[in-house]
């Protein structure tokens, strides 16, 4: 089966990796057919069906072990990656490239995420929505307006406020993973 692979915390700061170090890495591992997308931590692979919670698990242990960093990654098939695309509540607003969506590691807590608004609020102009409950994984959707490069909504703030690691991918990546995937 095919699935892609969201891995967080990939070429940022001190945790680099080389994407061809990080395909041998994986097909030694089990994964067959790697590929990578983008030098951020993004691949697709087959692997034997099972649920995509225990690839992920896996596939972080992996990277942690391999190359000396904590990190945590995502896995989502085809179908999975579409309905996280198609619940995008900016699909027909903003830039591709400004709307992202942040997958979180563990379920979002409603009373942190309403936290989170509150104390961004009047900091900038991202429009900020928590994902559907219905989806594969929990996620929120931020539109940037002016670009996550210039945003006070950074990373470092999301997770300290919702409690849990996240990773982002915006609409044109998202997009071009699924398009990969076939």
């Amino acid at each position: 089966m095919r699935y892609a692979g969201l891995i967080a915390r990939v070429n940022v700061g001190r945790n680099r990796i080389s994407m061809a170090e990080l395909r041998e890495a994986m097909e030694r591992e089990g994964f067959a057919n790697v590929e990578t997308v983008v030098a951020s931590g993004n691949v697709l692979f087959d692997h034997e069906p099972r649920p995509s919670a225990g690839i992920a698990e896996k596939l972080g242990l992996l990277i942690t072990e391999r190359f000396g960093f904590d990190t945590f990654a995502i896995v989502l098939t085809r179908e999975e990656l579409a309905a996280v695309i198609d619940a995008d509540p900016f699909a027909s607003e903003g830039e591709d490239k400004f709307v992202h969506t942040h997958f979180l590691q563990d379920p979002l807590d409603p009373i942190a995420f309403n936290a989170m608004l509150a104390a961004y609020q009047g900091r900038g102009a991202e429009r900020i929505i928590a994902g559907s409950k219905a989806g594969p994984v929990p996620t929120i959707h931020v539109d940037y307006v002016e670009g996550a490069g210039k945003s006070r909504l950074t990373p470092a703030f999301i997770e300290r406020r919702l409690g849990t690691p996240h990773t982002a991918r915006n609409r044109s990546s998202l997009r071009r993973i699924l398009d990969k995937m076939g």
